[in-house]
């Protein structure tokens, strides 16, 4: 899941949604995690919206915590 930053209005709902507390506003974003801002405006342009809640992939609470996982992501 990604976040359009051009479209977010900074309501925070989205923050205490996420199971792994991977959601912040981009004025507390950890140190060393901005380049995620640029991967959500890129990939907000590819992926489809989410209009309905749906169940997290089987696997996601395995990878929840892990580190080092950027090498994995899948660009088109």
């Amino acid at each position: 899941m990604v976040i359009n930053p051009d479209e977010c209005i900074d309501c925070s709902l989205c923050v205490p949604a996420c199971p792994a507390d991977a959601i912040y506003p981009d004025d507390e974003l950890p140190e060393g995690q901005e380049v995620f801002i640029q991967i959500n405006a890129e990939l907000c342009q590819q992926w489809p919206n989410i209009d309905q809640v749906k169940a997290p992939p089987a696997d996601a609470q395995s990878w929840n915590g892990k580190t080092d996982k950027l090498a994995l992501l899948e660009r088109e």
